[in-house]
C-alpha cells in the first residue's frame, strides 16, 4: 500500500491509471481479433462560440504517449482554443486506448488552471502576478498548477518543490504565523529577524496587517528596515477589508509622504480578475490563489473520428478528420482535412509525436510568450 494517496508514475505511464471499461474495452477487442487504425480527437467544444481556453498540460501528456506506436499532432501550449481538436492521435486502437484517462486528465486540469491564469495575467498585464494556490490542491499536482501559471505569462509561484521540479526558483517571504510567532505588538522583531535571517537576494517584504491597522504596520515596517524594505503585503481577510481600494491608496499616501515612493504594495488573498482590475493602478503586485488552482477543468473528451480510413463518429460529434486554424483577424476556424483552409490561416495542429518518438521541445518562456500574444490577438480578456 502506498504511503500517500497518489497514483505513481509508472501506473500511468503503462496505461493501469485508467477507468475500468478500457480495460474491459481492451480485453475484449483483443478476444476479437480486431485492433483497428482509428484516429482520435481531443475536443471540448465540436463548433467555436466564442469563449477561448488556454491549451495547457501538453508537455505530460507528450511524456504518456511517447513510447508508443502512434502518431500525434496538437497545438502548442499556450495557444488558446474555441472548439475543435486540441490533438489529434493516429494509431491501431490498443495501442493508446487504456492511456486515454490519463492523457485527459493532464489536458483538462492544467488547461483549466491556465485559462484562469491567463484570466488573471491579461486584467492586470503591466504588475507583477505570482500563483500562490498551491495549498488548495493535493501536493501531487502542485507543479502542474505552477506550471499551468508560467504557461499563461504570470511572473512566478510559491511552491519550493515544484520549483525544483520545473527548474524556477519558488518565491515568498512571510506568513502570519511568523508575525504570530513573535507575539502581538513585537511585529518589528520580526521583521528585523527576517532581515537578518534570509538570503540577500530574498525581497524584504513586510507582511503588515497581522494585528493592527495596515497604515500603522506599513509603517512599523518603514521604521524597521529603512531603506532595505522593497514592498509590504496586504493580505487583509476580506471579512475586514471594508474598502479594500481606499485602504491600499491610505498605504500608499502614508510611504509617499515619507519619503519610501520606492516601497511597493503587493495584495494577496481570496483575489480574482475583478480585483486585480480594480486594484492595478494602486499597487505593483498581486498574489492569486484559489482562483487559479480551483479552476475548473476544461471538459475534454477524446473521439474516435475515423476507423481504417473511413469517417465515425459517436451521436452528437462530428466525424472525419479535421483541422484548425487561426486567421490573421484572431478568427478560430475548424474544418475537414483535405479541404481548403480559410484565407490568411496558420494551421494551429502541428507534429508532436511520430512513430513514437517525441519531435517537439517544450519551452516556458516560449509558452508565455505565446499566451500573451494569442490572448491580444483574439480579444481574450477585453473588457
Amino acid at each position: 500500500m502506498s504511503e500517500f494517496d497518489i497514483v505513481g508514475p509508472e501506473a500511468i505511464r503503462e496505461g493501469v491509471a485508467t477507468d475500468a471499461y478500457f480495460e474491459r474495452t481492451a480485453d475484449t477487442l483483443q478476444h476479437a481479433g480486431k485492433n483497428p487504425r482509428v484516429v482520435a480527437e481531443v475536443t471540448a467544444d465540436q463548433f467555436p462560440d466564442g469563449d477561448y481556453e488556454v491549451f495547457a498540460g501538453v508537455k505530460d501528456a507528450a511524456v504518456l504517449l511517447s513510447g508508443y506506436d502512434v502518431d500525434v499532432d496538437a497545438m502548442h501550449e499556450g495557444l488558446l482554443f474555441d472548439g475543435g481538436p486540441v490533438m489529434r492521435i493516429e494509431g491501431d486502437y490498443l495501442e493508446f486506448a487504456r492511456l486515454e484517462t490519463s492523457l485527459l486528465g493532464f489536458l483538462s486540469h492544467a488547461s483549466g488552471c491556465a485559462t484562469a491564469s491567463l484570466e488573471a495575467r491579461m486584467a492586470a498585464p503591466d504588475s507583477t502576478v505570482f500563483s500562490f494556490g498551491a495549498r488548495h490542491v493535493h501536493p501531487s499536482i502542485a507543479a502542474m498548477v505552477e506550471r499551468s501559471a508560467l504557461v499563461a505569462g504570470l511572473d512566478g509561484f510559491s511552491h519550493v518543490a515544484a520549483g525544483d521540479i520545473l527548474g524556477k526558483e519558488a518565491s515568498g517571504t512571510m506568513p502570519h504565523a511568523l508575525l504570530i510567532a513573535f507575539g502581538r505588538g513585537n511585529q518589528a522583531e520580526a521583521f528585523q529577524a527576517f532581515d537578518e535571517s534570509v538570503p540577500e537576494g530574498v525581497p524584504r517584504v513586510a507582511l503588515c496587517d497581522t494585528y493592527g491597522d495596515e497604515v500603522e504596520e506599513v509603517l512599523r515596517a518603514v521604521e524597521t528596515l529603512g531603506d532595505r524594505l522593497d514592498s509590504v503585503r496586504l493580505d487583509t481577510t476580506s471579512s475586514r477589508r471594508g474598502d479594500f481600494r481606499h485602504i491600499v491608496r491610505e498605504v500608499r499616501w502614508e510611504l509617499d509622504a515619507r519619503g519610501y515612493e520606492d516601497v511597493g504594495i503587493f495584495v494577496s488573498g481570496g483575489l480574482g480578475p475583478t480585483e486585480l482590475r480594480n486594484l492595478r493602478d494602486v499597487v505593483e503586485g498581486f498574489g492569486v490563489g484559489g482562483y487559479i488552482s480551483n479552476a475548473n477543468p476544461v471538459d475534454f473528451a477524446l473521439d474516435i473520428v475515423e476507423v481504417d480510413g473511413e469517417p465515425a463518429a459517436k451521436r452528437g460529434k462530428l466525424s472525419g478528420v479535421k483541422e484548425v486554424y487561426r486567421t490573421d483577424d484572431g478568427g478560430h476556424h475548424i474544418g475537414l482535412r483535405g479541404t481548403p483552409a480559410p484565407t490568411d490561416a496558420e494551421s494551429l495542429l502541428k507534429p508532436l509525436i511520430r512513430d513514437g518518438e517525441l519531435v517537439r521541445d517544450f519551452d516556458l518562456d516560449a509558452a508565455a510568450t505565446r499566451a500573451r500574444e494569442d490572448a491580444e490577438r483574439v480579444g481574450f480578456g477585453d473588457e
